[in-house]
């Protein structure tokens, strides 16, 4: 394929995944499967690699993340993003619609909205194509996030229909339920701390230095407010159907998100309404958004110092209720940590019945003086999961109870140990308590580690209880005629388990490492260990220094990475997965040319039209080296934006090239 028909492949690539996306994220109405999807990326990934001088960076591809962002860089808002005044009672909204007639010409007509408890965002389109995404800060200038941004699905980079030239659309950045959740459980099987709600999650994502940690995390994005220099639209609902008819996904009046109303009863009756049915929303609101629809009134009304007159938020209360602790249990996790759970008498409580709250650690016993039979009061708020926010001490029974935090392990009886500067309680008993040797077990056949078909929770916990496996090299030992004997087990299911087993010994070991479940590895640092060393050996040899030499490697991972491997336990696992044909070290990849052998760089910034690994990688694949330390030995240093002065610096001391993306392209193309 020459360059003429690649160009006109990868736009026809371009056009079809882009329609594809929308169709699946925005409109919810997907035409191709999956799989179809992830042939034609990776037919456009292939191509891009092949072609790097015709690679965009709009392009579909890029929806995966990859960029490395040190610094966010700082951008004045053309038109400044204010807050708005809140309200905490419908008759401060009264209050404020009566003010809004006096100063008004004519009928009012206002339009509801739902608050979406996230992160304002403003994104700005230049000729239909994404330009730039910024937060809102402090109102008046916000951080450029645009590599994160452009990672969000449901946010498109190119536009479709009669677009204006130049101008900029507002919205909300959210974590849906569903993707918070499945979040948090992976970090607390890593033994990681719990994030506690979804919009502070999605804060910390967004400023996340790593785009392809805000690709993994599913965020969403409605947008709804659109601003420029002479639009034509007269509206805020003009507005949103116009840039519905862009390709924004928009709050819309079939499922209820809006509402256009001339009355007070009728806002009344939509913050009514969504009071209650807020919590079987997939996502988080805070509250319910009032503004005047005409633009001309919106102008004629104004602002405040820090707020517009003509909008305003009214802000729904905690649901609080009050219950009873009956009893306090506690969980063993994964990696031995301690959770105590406060089991209630049930009460409704945002639409669903709660029996049971977090207690989170013994600090947070501790802190609420907790007896049992207590009165306690059980708030959601902003977390998905209900916590016991106070207790009324003056109800408390006279021989109630003391909660004391427990000193063994409730499952294995062993004593529990505080590591220092943790908050958690852990049994160190990991080889033979119970739900840590299962819990290994399942974390190492999850679908982003092992992913062994047929071999699920349930086949696990019948595994340890018959003795056929208490450990994850005992699953490589398992025979048809111990597994189709199992309960619920029947000839065909057994040996799709066998056949599961046998086909993971192809998995990637950047996989396998993720799977061994080292505390604080997880799949994107899994990946980085693995192509930093290339095998298992060289991982467990490595010194405290060279781990942290590695990218995104810090104190902490490093480590829990040469404790992993100073336990005996561990090794010889190891030693039998080996033995089982598991992959201990990186596939070589057969170069597409040698076009950089014997040229050495150091990568350092953000870049264009790739990423900072996709470039590492075009400069293996090329015959070339990656070194993480400029020395009077490095050939180049490929420089993109935000480069750290210190680097430009030494490389400029040590008369080391400093060569640019397009220099790299064209080395390449030479």
């Amino acid at each position: 394929m020459n360059l003429s028909e690649a160009q006109l492949k990868i736009e026809q690539l371009t056009k079809e995944l882009t329609l594809h996306n929308h169709n699946y994220y925005v409109e919810s109405n997907p035409t191709i499967s999956d799989y179809e999807f992830d042939v034609l990326l990776k037919e456009l990934q292939d191509l891009e690699t092949q072609f790097p001088e015709l690679a965009s960076d709009l392009s579909p591809t890029k929806r995966v993340g990859g960029d490395i962002t040190k610094k966010f860089a700082t951008v004045v808002h053309k038109f400044p993003m204010l807050s708005l005044s809140n309200s905490y009672s419908e008759e401060e909204i009264i209050e404020w619609e009566q003010r809004l007639k006096k100063l008004a010409t004519g009928p009012i007509e206002y339009v509801c909205e739902l608050k979406y408890d996230g992160v304002a965002i403003g994104i700005r389109y230049v000729n239909g194509k994404f330009a730039r995404a910024v937060t809102r800060g402090d109102g008046t200038k916000g951080e450029d996030i645009s590599a994160n941004v452009k990672t969000i699905r449901t946010i498109p980079l190119t536009l479709k229909g009669d677009y204006p030239d130049d101008f900029e659309i507002r919205g909300e950045i959210f974590f849906p339920k569903a993707n918070f959740e499945a979040m948090n459980r992976q970090r607390e099987e890593l033994g990681e701390p719990v994030f506690a709600n979804p919009r502070n999650s999605a804060s910390g994502t967004l400023k996340s230095q790593d785009s392809k940690v805000v690709a993994e995390r599913g965020l969403d994005c409605f947008l709804y407010g659109v601003y420029g220099d002479d639009l034509l639209m007269e509206s805020h609902l003009e507005s949103i159907q116009k840039a519905q008819e862009w390709g924004f996904k928009t709050p819309q009046e079939k499922n209820k998100y809006i509402l256009n109303t001339f009355s007070i009863e009728g806002i009344m009756e939509f913050i009514h309404y969504w009071d209650k049915e807020r919590y079987n929303l997939p996502f988080e609101i805070d509250g319910i958004v009032i503004k005047v629809n005409n633009y001309d009134q919106q102008a004629d009304l104004g602002f405040t110092a820090k707020s517009p007159r003509w909008a305003i938020a009214y802000k729904f209360k905690a649901e609080r209720v009050s219950t009873t602790l009956k009893e306090v249990t506690y969980q063993v996790g994964r990696t031995g940590a301690i959770t105590p759970v406060a089991n209630l008498i049930p009460v409704l409580l945002g639409g669903t019945v709660v029996k049971r709250a977090s207690l989170h650690n013994a600090d947070q016993i501790e802190k609420l003086d907790l007896y049992l039979e207590d009165s306690v009061y059980v708030e959601k708020g902003g977390e998905i999961i209900p916590k016991i926010v106070g207790v009324q001490t003056d109800s408390r029974p006279v021989n109630a109870e003391k909660v004391i935090f427990i000193e063994r392990c409730p499952e294995c009886n062993s004593e529990l140990q505080r590591r220092e500067g943790e908050v958690q309680h852990y049994c160190l008993n990991d080889l033979v308590c119970p739900p840590q040797v299962k819990g290994r077990m399942e974390h190492f056949i999850s679908r982003k580690a092992m992913n062994i078909d047929g071999l699920g929770a349930e086949t696990i916990d019948l595994l340890y209880k018959e003795g056929l496996a208490d450990s994850i090299a005992d699953l490589y030992d398992l025979t048809f005629d111990q597994v189709v004997n199992l309960e619920r087990m029947a000839d065909k299911s057994a040996n799709n388990l066998i056949i599961g087993i046998r086909n993971s010994k192809e998995i990637p070991f950047e996989r396998v490492l993720f799977a061994l479940g080292i505390r604080f590895v997880g799949e994107t640092v899994a990946k980085k260990l693995a192509y930093a060393f290339n095998n298992i050996d060289a991982i467990s040899k490595a010194t405290y220094d060279e781990l942290i030499a590695v990218d995104e490697i810090g104190e902490k991972i490093a480590i829990a990475v040469q404790k992993f491997f100073q336990d005996e336990r561990a090794i010889q696992i190891i030693e039998r997965l080996k033995i089982a044909g598991v992959q201990f070290e990186v596939e070589e990849v057969a170069l597409d040319s040698n076009s950089l052998e014997g040229k050495s760089f150091v990568v350092s910034g953000v870049f264009s039209k790739f990423s900072r690994d996709e470039i590492k990688d075009l400069i293996e694949k090329n015959g070339g080296k990656n070194v993480g330390s400029i020395s009077a030995k490095t050939t180049y240093v490929l420089a993109g934006e935000n480069m750290g002065p210190a680097k430009l610096e030494k490389a400029s001391s040590l008369g080391i090239p400093i060569i640019s993306e397009e220099d790299f392209i064209q080395m390449l193309s030479s």
